[in-house]
């Protein structure tokens, strides 16, 4: 059973979502959708790597709340509600110098008023990387406003 509000769901329509802001900076593209996940791509190259030559955490944490700030956004009717970040975790159990990473995002919860997402982010050699925790808050859309909160 899918978790997705809008069924129609596609990887075009997601990558739209992409363009003009970090995740289209860092060269994060989606990469998969299921009936309970998403994934996502990002080339470990010279936007994403920090001094040493290693994937940088904070890119690392990028495509985690990409992954799943979309992935919670996508679970609401978007005329009555919006999700914003409340907190995002991660640890990094594995470097990355090249290649790409990919990102997969399952929801631990999903409440009427918070969600929660786990992100774990591989290698490709399939090996974990860096495993997040994205807690967003579900608000209501102010009536009359077309700016979300406003």
């Amino acid at each position: 059973m899918s978790i997705w509000f809008h069924k129609e769901l596609s990887l075009p329509a997601l990558q739209e979502l992409s363009r003009g802001n970090m995740a289209e900076h860092l060269g994060i593209t989606f990469s998969g959708i299921g009936d309970n996940y998403l994934k996502a791509k990002m080339p470990v190259d010279h936007r994403t790597r920090q001094p040493y030559g290693l994937l940088h955490g904070g890119a690392s944490v990028a495509l985690a709340e990409t992954l799943g700030s979309v992935g919670a956004a996508l679970v609401v009717d978007h005329r009555k509600y919006y999700c914003v970040g409340l907190e995002i975790n991660a640890n990094h159990v594995r470097s990355a110098r090249d290649g790409f990473v990919e990102g997969v995002a399952t929801a631990l919860h999903i409440g009427a008023s918070t969600q929660v997402w786990e992100i774990k982010i591989y290698d490709e050699r399939q090996k974990l990387v860096c495993i997040s925790r994205l807690t967003v808050a579900v608000l209501p859309v102010k009536s009359g406003s077309a700016i979300p909160g406003q």
